[in-house]
């Protein structure tokens, strides 16, 4: 399904409003000058505010994406699309892209 491209800067939360960031930017693409991010890239989560052991499993610390674009690649890999999938550790929740940009849009 087509989607906007996510961009270094984007707006991407955790299920409990933790923001999460890319470990690994895309610095041979650029879009409106931040580099794009790859499925591969795992995130980071800070400020995730679901409860630690013995409430609940804890807050989100890390997050992978499980798809990316079918046809736009970078270094033979997907790029992200504002509708990809993620899995965050150890919740098994999602990572919501809120803001990205509105320019380029992939399959």
């Amino acid at each position: 399904m087509p989607g906007y491209l996510v961009q270094q800067g984007a707006t991407v939360t955790c299920a409990h409003a933790g923001q999460a960031q890319p470990t690994m930017p895309n610095l041979r693409v650029k879009l409106n000058g931040q580099p794009t991010v790859l499925q591969t890239s795992p995130y980071t989560i800070a400020g995730c505010s679901n409860p630690p052991p013995n409430v609940n499993v804890g807050p989100c610390v890390t997050a992978t994406w499980t798809s990316g674009s079918t046809r736009v690649k970078s270094m033979g890999q997907p790029v992200l699309l504002q509708n990809s999938l993620s899995v965050c550790a150890p919740t098994g929740t999602p990572l919501t892209v809120a803001v990205a940009q509105m320019r380029v849009k992939g399959i």
